[in-house]
């Protein structure tokens, strides 16, 4: 493949990124705008709120000004009164990332990788400044650099995974592993096994949150059911609303996360829901917000068992691996850092998840993504320190002393 088409192959691949995510709500949007409006309405209307919804999607934060008799039935001051939606619905960045993934692993694997991997990341950034600017509008307007910046960069982290799997299964060597191999054997040893297991535990505890989420919808069918019903929305209407609750699903695991770590999240200002207790004041009307528990739970603190069990798993596993190799002080700084990594990512999808996400009490939507960090590291750190504790033989004085 020359170059011409390798620019060509990587600029079509962004831009398929950019049409998938667009399209999963513009799609219902249009069938709402034909079916219900009868084609009366501009269909850019519908256009600007699904390219809202995806930049939404990306962390991107719009301000909308509402509508007098919106303003008024909330209870706003006045209806000039800006509303900034700073929340992001993750499911568009989790596709995004997943789409980009695909796509690096594509471009990789053309002669010009480098090259391909520019172009799909200058044609995905211009993708999206011609949308951006396509929603600004008085009544909603996005911020045009995040816009522009924030997808792209998630696009970035889906298209350099994917290159690096290509990678990682070529014998070639980059100058990132080069670097990495001139590092003393202890400290290589100290640092990856401290990214491999905060990164395996951060994951674990994801996965747990995303079953107790699940049962948790599960358990809570009917009052799901009775929240569609209140809304009063046709078979179109009630398919519209899914695909948004969808696109919620990767915030509600993170919030669960943070449940189990022990902090909770909010919904609304005032709000809280942990292990221990849970205080709820008027919510949004979303069906699977009827999931959420409505009181304090006997048992909620078994929940921060979670991220205990987990930390201890994952030191165990890892830790005969490096027995004989790393001192007790070196098997103390591995437990600090997986707490310090899980805790950085988790941390980070907290922050990711939360934030705003209308007016009034919505001002304060999710965890709080320091005080789950925190806690996070503590538990992650402590327990990580017993796993390796239990698994792990430190290599003996005289022989380290011996040897260097």
């Amino acid at each position: 493949m020359n170059r011409q088409l390798t620019l060509l192959f990587a600029a079509l691949e962004a831009l398929l990124v950019v049409a998938i995510g667009i399209a999963i709500p513009l799609v219902p949007l249009t069938l709402l705008w034909g079916i219900h409006y009868g084609l009366a309405v501009d269909w850019t209307v519908f256009w600007r709120a699904a390219v809202d919804i995806w930049l939404v999607g990306h962390g991107t934060d719009i301000t909308v000004v509402l509508d007098p008799t919106v303003s008024a039935s909330l209870g706003l001051a006045a209806a000039s009164t800006p509303v900034t939606i700073t929340m992001a619905l993750l499911g568009f960045s989790l596709l995004t990332i997943l789409l980009a993934v695909r796509a690096g692993r594509r471009v990789a694997e053309t002669p010009h990788k480098f090259l391909g991997a520019a172009a799909s990341l200058v044609t995905f950034g211009l993708a999206s400044l011609v949308v951006t600017v396509s929603t600004l509008h008085p009544i909603a307007r996005p911020s045009l650099w995040q816009g522009v910046v924030l997808p792209t960069l998630v696009f970035a982290v889906g298209l350099l995974i994917g290159s690096q799997v290509v990678t990682a299964q070529s014998a070639v060597v980059g100058p990132v592993r080069r670097w990495i191999a001139g590092w003393q054997p202890h400290v290589r040893t100290v640092i990856g096994t401290s990214l491999r297991g905060g990164a395996i535990a951060a994951a674990g505890l994801m996965t747990i949150a995303a079953i107790a989420m699940t049962f948790a919808i599960v358990t809570s069918f009917a009052e799901i059911i009775t929240l569609y019903e209140g809304l009063h929305t046709e078979v179109l209407g009630g398919v519209t609303v899914t695909v948004g609750q969808l696109a919620l699903l990767p915030n509600l695991v993170v919030w669960t996360a943070s449940w189990l770590v022990g902090p909770g999240f909010a919904i609304g200002t005032g709000s809280a829901v942990s292990p221990l207790a849970t205080s709820l004041g008027p919510i949004p009307a979303i069906p699977v917000l009827g999931a959420l528990p409505d009181g304090g739970f006997t048992f909620g603190f078994a929940g921060l068992l979670a991220p205990i069990i987990v930390g201890f798993l994952t030191a165990a596993v890892l830790g005969p691996r490096i027995s004989g190799i790393l001192r007790w002080r070196e098997l103390a700084f591995v437990a600090l850092g997986i707490g310090l990594t899980a805790a950085t990512i988790v941390g980070l999808l907290t922050w990711a998840s939360a934030g705003s996400a209308g007016p009034g009490r919505l001002i304060d939507v999710g965890p709080d993504p320091l005080l789950v960090a925190g806690w996070a590291f503590v538990e992650f750190a402590i327990a990580a320190g017993l796993g390796l504790l239990a698994s792990a033989r430190p290599e003996r004085a005289d022989a380290g002393f011996t040897q260097r």
